[in-house]
């Protein structure tokens, strides 16, 4: 099929990618002509496994083509998705001014039966206000055209794979041809279809994230009482996950979540549950929970540290995830200012993410490797499970610091182990860990 993906953002290009690796000619279009002169030679901006091979190899095979002309993109596609970014407004409002402007493009450059796909996560009505101004701006009146909802459930670090073997895809569609059209273009993939109205689909987005939120929010609650009682989390949580109810993803209790996704969406959610007359507490107050994750847990650091100033300490992790480069949202960006506000000198590694971080806080020493973050510190924090940090040599690590004190913001390491080793391990959820004589 003919396809145009407008916006090469991280949706934009992994769902142009896959799409063209599966066979359809795709027409990925995005405003910043310095990013698409970037792509056209095969240069990817973002760091997800594998994106950098399947662009480069579905440029050469002639099946994806970068550009910034909508017209091109719009004029020779059966569907197109719009992929563009929707920040946050200072009210938790969503901010809908690039899809409103997408949407102002494709009628003036809509020439014959489209399907529109609003691919991009955006709050209930978006879909009739997309058709709305398309409508206002068609240069041909009696062109026709369908608004579908088709939200994306790609998780950074994993997307290529998320949207090859989804759990589900959702079809939220107003009528039978544009969902046979999307049904057509999905049916390779053989998982579960959820067809409803655009409605639904709009909401389904927000609920999944909202849900998986709160079990993030819930845990790391518990994780507090654990630490007070003396109880230990990770038995807690085997106790609970073993629910078929309940389950055992998402009951990771840590430094609580970030990138650009969970938090965003929940201000949206909790916005047009205001709006529509259904606000009740449960959003804010898992937005709350989040938000004092980093100050309980550098309170923790603090205390046993007898304060941060003059101290060296060593930051481990910067993404907000594992296997991305992304910081939006990271914790590690309210961590690293923590430390500098209350007068630490910072060393950190990160295996991706440290060039996005060194503009923010020039301050800090990046170093080459997790020992070189390790190197003659005070404390040493671990805020991101990247793999890396759990195949470390341990008794390497723990010869190079000042002080053999691991804050483990991920809960990643077995504290048996890190006592053996002469380590004082402190994690998330559970007493102290006192190194062995």
């Amino acid at each position: 099929m003919n396809l145009c993906v407008v916006g090469a953002g991280y949706v934009g290009l992994v769902t142009g990618a896959v799409f063209a690796d599966l066979g359809n000619d795709v027409v990925c279009v995005d405003s910043d002509r310095k990013k698409v002169e970037m792509l056209k030679k095969g240069r990817v901006p973002i760091y997800e496994p594998g994106l950098q091979e399947m662009v480069s190899r579905n440029l050469e095979d002639g099946r994806l083509v970068f550009t910034s002309d909508l017209r091109l993109g719009v004029e020779r596609s059966e569907i197109i998705f719009i992929c563009v970014s929707t920040p946050a407004k200072d009210d938790g409002e969503t901010d809908l001014s690039y899809v409103e402007e997408v949407a102002k493009g494709i009628g003036q450059y809509i020439n014959t039966y489209k399907v529109i796909v609003n691919k991009s996560t955006v709050p209930v009505g978006t879909g009739d206000l997309v058709r709305e101004i398309i409508e206002q701006h068609k240069h041909h009146p009696d062109v026709s055209f369908d608004v579908v909802s088709n939200p994306e459930f790609l998780r950074e670090g994993s997307a290529i794979q998320d949207t090859l073997r989804p759990d589900r895809i959702v079809i939220g569609a107003p009528g039978r041809e544009s969902t046979m059209k999307l049904l057509e273009l999905y049916h390779t993939l053989e998982c579960p279809m959820v067809i409803t109205d655009v409605h639904s689909a709009e909401i389904i987005k927000y609920a999944s994230n909202a849900f998986l939120s709160m079990k993030v929010s819930f845990v790391n609650a518990i994780s507090d009482i654990c630490e007070a009682a003396g109880a230990d989390i990770r038995d807690v949580v085997r106790g609970m996950g073993y629910d078929s109810r309940i389950g055992k993803d998402y009951l990771n209790p840590g430094l609580g979540f970030g990138g650009s996704c969970f938090p965003k969406d929940l201000e949206s959610l909790l916005h047009t549950s205001r709006v529509l007359g259904c606000e009740f507490g449960l959003w804010a107050e898992i937005i709350n929970i989040n938000r004092q994750r980093v100050a309980h847990f550098m309170g923790r650091v603090e205390e046993v540290l007898g304060g941060l100033e003059g101290k060296v300490i060593g930051v481990l992790g910067l993404s907000f995830k594992p296997d991305t480069d992304d910081i939006r949202g990271a914790k590690s960006t309210e961590v690293l200012r923590y430390l500098l506000d209350h007068g630490a000198r910072v060393k950190a590694y990160d295996p991706a993410a440290m060039e996005n971080v060194r503009p923010l806080f020039p301050q800090v020493q990046y170093c080459e490797s997790s020992y070189g973050a390790a190197d003659g510190v005070d404390g040493l924090l671990i805020v991101t499970e990247w793999r890396e940090f759990k195949q470390l040599n341990l008794q390497r690590l723990r010869d190079r610091m000042r002080r053999p004190a691991v804050f483990d913001g991920r809960n990643i390491y077995d504290p048996k182990v890190m006592g053996r080793l002469g380590f004082e391990y402190h994690m998330i959820g559970w007493r102290t860990a006192p190194p062995e004589e």
